[in-house]
């Protein structure tokens, strides 16, 4: 069983910002160094100092889309520190967005080469392996990530797994892998939503019902997807009132949006 075409495509606007965000921690921090002590700015030399300041300038202009600029310093960070494992991790998220995959590919390696328990870099290189839908690769990437101990980011990479699992076809895995996600984060809206779609196309309507009105009952976190998943679920549930609800706030609060459109067709299907 597959995702259809515009359900996948809700699941993936979903996880847009949580991809930018992930794609980005780590990039400016400074590992602990390999006999254990925490680093800190005393430890740094003058050419880690410089490095640090261009890979943060770098992250800034990757943030604002200016990709060129942030390439420039990227590659003057690692002039001053070529051995600067946060840089190569940057270089392989602009090399993706640039469609650069090879380029990419081999900086997200240099930086593991760099720091093999890099939990950051390898969610990163796995979210880059599973839109190139090399979808065991990305798992295996995901499970390395989790497995670190001390990584304080699983749910986000399970998260990341989950739909990787989704776009790869396995809803059953991906059923496991966000409920596990949710279980570690239950105040995280992408996952209860992204959970609440795989359920939904399971068929676990009662299931999808709960997690989506935990996000609609929280005013910050209702967008006209979560409205029209709510509004979904109930017509498939045989409950047309309650799907007239949601799409009648649908309609009035995202009067322009392709799912309020899909509503006035009664297209619940979409």
């Amino acid at each position: 069983m597959t995702l259809g075409r515009h359900a996948s495509r809700r699941v993936w606007h979903l996880m847009a910002v949580l991809a930018a965000s992930a794609w980005l921690a780590g990039c400016a921090t400074a590992p602990s160094g390999g006999s254990g002590e925490i680093r800190t700015a005393s430890d740094q030399t003058e050419a880690q100092r410089r490095a640090q300041i261009r890979l943060e300038l770098a992250t800034a202009y990757f943030t604002q889309g200016q990709v060129t600029t942030a390439l420039d310093e990227v590659k003057l960070a690692l002039q001053a520190d070529p051995s600067m494992p946060q840089a190569y991790n940057l270089r392989g998220l602009i090399y993706a967005s640039m469609n650069e995959d090879q380029l990419a590919e081999d900086s997200f390696r240099r930086a593991l080469q760099l720091n093999a328990r890099d939990a950051d870099v390898m969610h990163n290189y796995g979210w880059f392996l599973c839109q190139r839908r090399r979808y065991a690769e990305a798992h295996a990437q995901f499970d390395a990530a989790i497995g670190i101990p001390q990584y304080r980011d699983a749910p986000r990479t399970l998260l990341a797994k989950g739909v990787c699992q989704v776009r790869g076809g396995d809803l059953a895995e991906a059923e496991k892998t966000l409920m596990r996600a949710y279980e570690l984060d239950p105040s995280s809206p992408a996952i209860a939503v992204n959970l609440a779609h795989v359920l939904y196309r399971r068929g676990e309507l009662e299931r999808a019902r709960f997690y989506v009105r935990r996000v609609n009952n929280v005013p910050e976190y209702v967008n006209a997807e979560t409205l029209w998943l709510a509004a979904r679920i109930e017509h498939k549930m045989g409950n047309t009132g309650g799907a007239l609800d949601f799409g009648n706030q649908l309609r009035q609060r995202f009067p322009n949006s392709r799912e309020a459109a899909a509503f006035e067709r009664r297209n619940f299907n979409d």
